[in-house]
């Protein structure tokens, strides 16, 4: 077991897809240094990511971003007490380069090393900011997982509820490539739906009657139907309303079986976490919502809901607790399972 009585200074490293980032946390809930190098304007202009690309910028990146966390947190590298860092999931050549980064300070540090997932770190966001209770129920929306994630106790995860196709933040930049807005197109379309007067109604994918799981690969086939009639009709298409329509559709699914799942499962919590919790209609509509249900919703504040080593931090500070420590010859699991990584 880590001596927990004294502080803990974890650092941690992201680089599962197109954000560099390092972090120092103390006690897995004060972040003394957070710093985040994204990629977008690289990837813009191929409309998506790019998975070469990104490794390579994280190559160019990861020694800057580790030296300026650990000058902004004023530590020194003999205050820490172990490296994190993200095994999975993720785009593998950018998780290699965090893993590399990471075995060498922990090698060179003789520091314990901590492979986190990804995903545990979205949950465990809200640990920085909020106190957890269990059991509670997770939404977590990014823009490579929809998951309904069941925490039972600390650290103990159970996926009731995944994306069958593609996940909602997959969704939102196809639509807004569509809808003719640049990448990453998520936030355009929140923007555009806000200011709609109307909305086009659009179909619900609900799946099985008991079925926590998602799929939104129909609602975007739908919204390219209505811009294709649109164009053969010779007239533009609706632009506001049609975002309109495809976030109330999204939303609608999204908080409905949230809602159901923390009824099922008792949960003390609904937490919404990932990119796509940063989408002002959703956290608007599931607030309202869960305040109707009297359900405690926590959300982490913007700058947590992206990929960010902080997170990293709170979910590798589960695993030092109960010294469970990762060996220096891990790999990257690009398809890394929660239930799996969850506390012994």
């Amino acid at each position: 077991m880590a001596d927990t009585k004294k502080s803990c200074y974890i650092l941690a490293i992201e680089t599962s897809c197109d954000e560099t980032s390092v972090a120092i946390v103390k006690d897995g809930r004060d972040i003394v240094a957070n710093i985040v190098s994204s990629q977008i304007d690289t990837h813009q202009k191929f409309g998506g990511v790019v998975p070469e690309v990104a490794s390579r910028k994280h190559v160019e990146t990861i020694t800057f971003i580790i030296d300026e966390a650990v000058r902004k947190s004023g530590l020194s590298l003999a205050d820490l007490s172990a490296i994190a860092v993200t095994q999975g999931p993720g785009l593998v050549g950018s998780l290699l380069v965090g893993i590399v980064a990471a075995k060498s300070l922990a090698l060179a540090l003789d520091l314990p090393l901590i492979g986190t997932h990804h995903i545990a770190g979205h949950i465990y966001a809200n640990a920085l900011v909020h106190e957890m209770e269990y059991p509670c129920v997770a939404l977590v929306a990014s823009g490579g997982h929809t998951e309904l994630v069941y925490i039972e106790r600390e650290g103990v995860f159970r996926l009731i509820g995944r994306t069958r196709d593609d996940a909602v933040g997959e969704a939102y930049d196809k639509v807004a490539r569509a809808l003719q807005f640049p990448y990453p197109g998520g936030p355009h379309v929140d923007r555009l739906a806000g200011e709609a007067d109307e909305a086009i109604e659009l179909p619900r994918a609900w799946l099985e009657p008991e079925s926590y799981d998602f799929s939104f690969s129909g609602l975007k086939s739908a919204v390219l139907n209505v811009i294709n009639q649109a164009k053969m009709r010779g007239e533009p298409p609706m632009r506001a309303a049609l975002a309109r329509g495809f976030q109330e559709s999204v939303i609608d699914v999204l908080v409905e079986k949230s809602i159901r799942a923390v009824k099922a499962y008792e949960a003390k919590q609904l937490l919404l976490c990932g990119g796509v919790a940063a989408n002002k209609g959703l956290r608007a509509a599931l607030a309202a919502r869960c305040e109707a249900e009297r359900v405690p919703l926590f959300v982490p504040p913007h700058e947590l809901c992206g990929d960010n080593a902080a997170m990293i931090a709170a979910a590798a500070y589960l695993k030092w607790q109960r010294g469970q420590f990762t060996p220096l010859d891990m790999k990257a699991e690009p398809l890394f399972s929660l239930e799996g990584w969850s506390v012994e």
